[in-house]
């Protein structure tokens, strides 16, 4: 008796092919894959491609997506004098140059471009660390490498590394956002150029000059090809010192945002706007910030600490020498999410106060927590162990039945 196989099922061709056409029973070629941008990666909540803030604990608490969602706009409020916000837009600008993408800087000059903090020294280093751990983990067990073997002695394809290609090559592919430093300066590769659109000044200042601004971004936009990211940075929106008083006008600025997130729906998959805002000047209190952050996507809030409030919480008992200090509060007011779309997540702890904290290398947010009281020794250690990584560990009369 012959043997046959009973696994296979049993299809009809469609109607409309050609039986006596040999070709028609061959199956229908896989599409092509998408063609990878660099610095451009997918969000884990919704598939749709996120590119980097240039600050790590930024990317993590944009709803989850890993990363700023291209055709969003984030707007950064900050308070006082300081300038926490603008060191953000230039990590943000550095990140951009260093992916090959094109940057729009707006009311800021050739200056400004040349002080876009470098790529820190052990960047290299620490991300060839990590991919060699990824290597690792990645390895298949040692019975699925025979399962492999004898799926390619059949005939079968198997999949194969081309010859050449080092772990470091893979990695520079693979790098989504890069470590700078502040004490260094980024060297513009050869050909790269940031567009500088300019402000016309107060006394030529005419009702158009903000809808320049979006002409001139259209322009890029219509004449760049569409794999290109672009990346539109606004240092201090309205400031006095870089903008006409007629553009604080609601029917002026307002008219701007508008246009700019029009621009941002039509390339949904080009265009990304970081826009900081000096509300000392325009309080969050006036109707006409309220509406900026309405048109805004997403709205952060910086309050720096008091230098007084920093000095204390640097001679608390509760902090360790390695420890960072928060420099001020971070609030979120609102994420970039597409409500009309849905997904958006990860914002669980964003219910929590948080604060910031910008040293040489790095702008960290993380959760905020006032340090223990000079007399309470129990909460001292418990903070130290915390700070040294380690657990706490059970007294005496938690270990006795």
């Amino acid at each position: 008796m012959a043997f046959r196989k009973r696994n296979i099922a049993l299809s009809r061709a469609p109607a409309s092919t050609d039986a006596t056409d040999p070709s028609s029973h061959l199956p229908a070629a896989a599409p092509p894959p998408p063609t990878l941008i660099p610095g451009v990666r997918p969000s884990p909540i919704d598939g749709r491609p996120t590119t980097s803030t240039g600050t790590p604990s930024l990317d993590g608490i944009l709803a989850g997506h890993a990363g700023l969602p291209l055709g969003s706009s984030l707007l950064i409020e900050e308070n006082g004098t300081t300038d926490y916000a603008g060191a953000l837009l230039r990590f943000c600008a550095a990140e951009g140059v260093v992916q090959g993408q094109q940057v729009h800087v707006v009311g800021m000059g050739e200056v400004w471009g040349r002080e876009l903090p470098g790529i820190s020294e052990d960047h290299g280093g620490s991300s060839r660390r990590a991919g060699k751990e990824r290597a690792e983990k990645m390895k298949i067990a040692w019975r699925y490498e025979g399962l492999g073997q004898f799926e390619s002695s059949r005939g079968a394809p198997s999949p194969s590394r081309t010859a050449g290609q080092g772990d470091g090559a893979m990695e520079e592919v693979s790098i989504f956002c890069h470590t700078f430093d502040l004490a260094k300066r980024l060297t513009l590769p050869t050909g790269t150029a940031i567009n500088y659109i300019a402000v016309p000044p107060s006394a030529t200042a005419s009702p158009s000059a903000l809808p320049q601004i979006l002409q001139s971004l259209q322009k890029q936009l219509a004449s760049s090809p569409e794999n290109t990211v672009h990346r539109l940075v606004i240092p201090s929106l309205l400031s006095p010192a870089l903008y006409p008083a007629s553009a604080a006008n609601p029917s002026s600025i307002l008219q701007f945002l508008h246009g700019l997130r029009a621009l941002l729906r039509q390339y949904s998959t080009q265009l990304t706007a970081i826009i900081t805002l000096p509300i000392t000047l325009f309080p969050r209190s006036t109707g006409l910030v309220r509406w900026m952050e309405i048109l805004s996507d997403g709205v952060f809030e910086l309050s720096p600490f008091p230098y007084s409030h920093v000095q204390a919480l640097a001679q608390s008992a509760g902090t360790t020498k390695d420890e960072d200090r928060p420099q001020g509060m971070f609030a979120v007011h609102k994420l970039p999410v597409f409500h009309e779309k849905g997904g958006g997540g990860g914002a669980d702890d964003l219910g929590e106060d948080m604060a910031f904290t910008l040293s040489r290398r790095k702008f960290v947010i993380a959760k905020f927590s006032l340090p223990p009281l000079e007399g309470d020794t129990e909460a001292q250690e418990q903070a130290v162990r915390e700070a040294a990584g380690g657990s706490a560990m059970p007294k005496k009369a938690d270990l006795e039945f």
